[in-house]
Parts: C-alpha cells; sequence; structure tokens
C-alpha cells in the first residue's frame, strides 16, 4: 500500500508544518552557520532557504518565464531564482516561510508532493552539515518516498540511481523496489534516493555500494 490515494490538501498541510519548522530552524541561525554548505551540492544554507522562498513566491507563468530565460535549463532557472532571493534579508526570508507557509503552488507536472517533499529534504539538507536535530515524522517521510522512488521524479532523483534496488525504511513501514536492499531510517533513505552521499554511512545492506556509485547520476 501506498499513500498515493492522500488528498493534496493533506499533502499542503505536510509542507505547511515543515516550512513553518525551516522558518524557526532560519530564525535561529546565527551568520556562520547561514554561509555553512548544504547537503545541495552548490548551495550554502541562505541559499537553501531562498530556494524555498522562491518556490511559495513564484506563479506558474513566472516560473515559466524564467525557464525560458535559462534556455530551457529548469536546473539553472531554479539555481537563479534561489540565488536571487537568498540575497533578501534573513527576517524577509523567515516571513515568507511562515506567512505563505500553506502555499498549495507546485511546478507544471509536479503536483503537490513535490513541494512537500523539497521542504522535508531541504531541512535535513541544512541540519544534518550544521549537526543539528531533525525528527521527520516518518509518516511524512513515507510520503515523501512513495513519490521519490515509486514515480521517479526527475526533479529529485533518476531512475538509474534508484534501479535494480529496494529500499526499506522500517520506521515507516517502507518497503519499495526489487534487488539489492538499502536499509535505514526513512529520512536517510529519502535523502539517499535523491542524491545525498552524507548519509549513506547510515545505511545497510548490500545495495549501498550501487546506491553510492550513482549519487551523482542526474
Amino acid at each position: 500500500m501506498t499513500t498515493s490515494d492522500l488528498p493534496d490538501a493533506a499533502v499542503v498541510a505536510v509542507s505547511a508544518r515543515y516550512r513553518r519548522g525551516f522558518a524557526d530552524l532560519v530564525s535561529s541561525l546565527d551568520v556562520a552557520q547561514l554561509a555553512a554548505p548544504s547537503l545541495c551540492a552548490g548551495w550554502d544554507v541562505r541559499t537553501v532557504a531562498g530556494h524555498l522562498v522562491s518556490a511559495l513566491t513564484t506563479t506558474v507563468p513566472s516560473f515559466l518565464v524564467q525557464v525560458l530565460r535559462a534556455r530551457g535549463n529548469v536546473d539553472r532557472a531554479v539555481d537563479r531564482a534561489a540565488r536571487r532571493d537568498a540575497a533578501r534579508p534573513v527576517e524577509e526570508l523567515v516571513a515568507v516561510l511562515r506567512d505563505r507557509a500553506d502555499s498549495s503552488f507546485a511546478p507544471p507536472g509536479i503536483g503537490a508532493r513535490g513541494p512537500m517533499t523539497d521542504a522535508i529534504v531541504h531541512t535535513a539538507d541544512v541540519t544534518v552539515p550544521l549537526g543539528l536535530p531533525f525528527e521527520a515524522d516518518p509518516a511524512d517521510v513515507r510520503i515523501a518516498l512513495d513519490f521519490v522512488v515509486g514515480t521517479v521524479p526527475l526533479a529529485f532523483t533518476t531512475r538509474r540511481r534508484v534501479a535494480g534496488l529496494r529500499f526499506v525504511a522500517d520506521d515507516a513501514g517502507f518497503d519499495s523496489g526489487e534487488g539489492a536492499e538499502v536499509r535505514g531510517r526513512a529520512i536517510d533513505v529519502l535523502l539517499a534516493a535523491c542524491g545525498r552521499p552524507a548519509v549513506l554511512d547510515r545505511l545497510t545492506g548490500d545495495g549501498v555500494a550501487t546506491l553510492a556509485a550513482r549519487q551523482t547520476d542526474r
């Protein structure tokens, strides 16, 4: 059984909780922490915050314009938007995250589970390298795992990265795929499936080495 039949409104409610939590996190960080590298390649902590803010302040038309300006390269468009908003005062970033936490906007073709997964993964992108606690509810992470491992959205992972592997997260009752096993806490399985090698040492199973070799796949 998967969470694919969960109403979008319920998924947006999960997103809202993690956005507010991320706002609290950002407001607690000092200048050095904001400038520290995140797990998201090429982004410091402040740019991760800028990305989550840009996702809440972008409309479908403006997103399409940004992609056109990036000559069709979605990753480049997203990076530019994140860096632009990261230049805003931290107080503004925090205010947007709180004020627009309940937004149901999603980029075309992604759906409600995309922004929800973004909020969970990017919170870990910040807390893991900073050594800060992050207790994501395994039931919430299960929704993201069903999305990432079950549908393989290109914005989050690749088919090659997850092919031939069985992902197991006992704390979330998640078990998906066939092949060599990758087992661990739901949040760590999710991060590894999304290409974050920093958590690989938290996982067990004969599929970890294969997944490690595929971390940089795009």
